[in-house]
């Protein structure tokens, strides 16, 4: 099926790329400096690390979906590679869907590795007290460094001998290393003995991370788009410039609901992503419940929908020849 195939291949582009394993890495590290980070504020320092996570988690999605997006389609039709595509009996709607798909895919391996580390640094939590227990977690340091040594051993090894990618193996090797690490973990307990796996589990905090992940499929969409038109750093650019302006669509609705009638049209089209946006939730312990989950993704369907329209159309009369 042409769709699955412009699909994977996008996918295993995507995570070929050097910048996917250089944001990946710069994310983990963040991820983990902000344990250190939320210790210096004066009330809940656990709240502001959830939220630096959170921010870590959505930052580095939008610049993932933004570079990976021109990666597999706005370089293509620079260089002319997408003739060979097109030229073959494929329907253009096929490709940017498959493109689409394949970003997606590449976005969601990078936000599960990442969000496997945000869930380790909550494990880990913010120095609470000056007792050694309260300030190191041992099974969280020594699994999770064994995980990242691990990942980046069989990475290198697997480059050198057998000629892998780095940035894809680095990519799966540690997700799937992350994740038994997590696993482990989850089954003890800061003093090394053995507690049920979910103990320490927040549904909260886990529909928190499946609303971010909305929000960067939204803006993978939008990348998308712009790459039809684009270049890299155009395209980069009219993702930053969504995300700052949707943080504050919020505003824009509630000049349009005071009777401003020319916000109207803005409050309209630009996407309201503090929809997407659960930190303030959490800090303020308000719940986030199914309906809510369902409404906001039933929201993220549309909006993607309409994106993905409009990218269609762009891609329908772009000369690529």
């Amino acid at each position: 099926m042409p769709l699955f195939t412009i699909a994977r291949n996008a996918f295993l582009e995507s995570i070929r790329q050097p910048i996917h394993a250089v944001i990946v890495s710069a994310a983990v590290l963040a991820l983990v400096f902000n344990v250190n980070v939320a210790g210096y504020t004066l009330e809940d320092d656990n709240k502001l690390l959830i939220d630096l996570g959170l921010s870590t988690l959505f930052i580095a999605g939008l610049l993932m979906a933004a570079f990976t997006a021109t990666s597999v389609l706005a370089r293509e039709i620079d260089n002319k590679t997408v003739i060979t595509v097109v030229s073959k009996p494929v329907a253009r709607p096929f490709v940017v869907l498959g493109k689409f798909c394949g970003v997606v895919g590449a976005t969601a391996l990078a936000y599960w590795l990442l969000g496997v580390v945000f869930l380790l640094s909550v494990r880990h939590r913010v120095q609470s007290s000056v007792r050694e227990e309260d300030i190191f977690d041992g099974p969280v340091i020594a699994f999770g460094l064994a995980a990242i040594v691990l990942t980046c051993l069989i990475s290198g090894l697997a480059n050198y001998l057998y000629r892998w990618p780095f940035p894809s193996t680095f990519s799966l090797t540690g997700a799937f290393l992350a994740t038994v690490a997590l696993g482990i973990v989850s089954c003890i307990s800061r003093t090394w003995r053995l507690q049920s796996p979910v103990a320490g589990f927040d549904p909260q905090l886990a529909l928190a991370m499946v609303l971010v992940f909305e929000a960067v499929v939204v803006l993978t969409a939008i990348a998308i788009a712009a790459s039809t038109r684009l270049g890299q750093i155009p395209t980069l650019l009219v993702c930053v410039g969504v995300f700052l302006v949707g943080l504050v669509g919020e505003y824009f609705l509630s000049l349009a609901v005071a009777g401003r009638n020319w916000m109207r049209p803005v409050a309209a089209v630009v996407p309201n992503l503090q929809f997407f946006w659960p930190a303030d939730a959490l800090s303020q312990g308000s719940t986030i419940t199914g309906g809510y989950l369902g409404l906001v993704t039933l929201y993220a369907a549309c909006l993607i929908g309409a994106v993905m329209s409009l990218a269609v159309i762009l891609f329908q009369t772009r000369d690529v020849g």
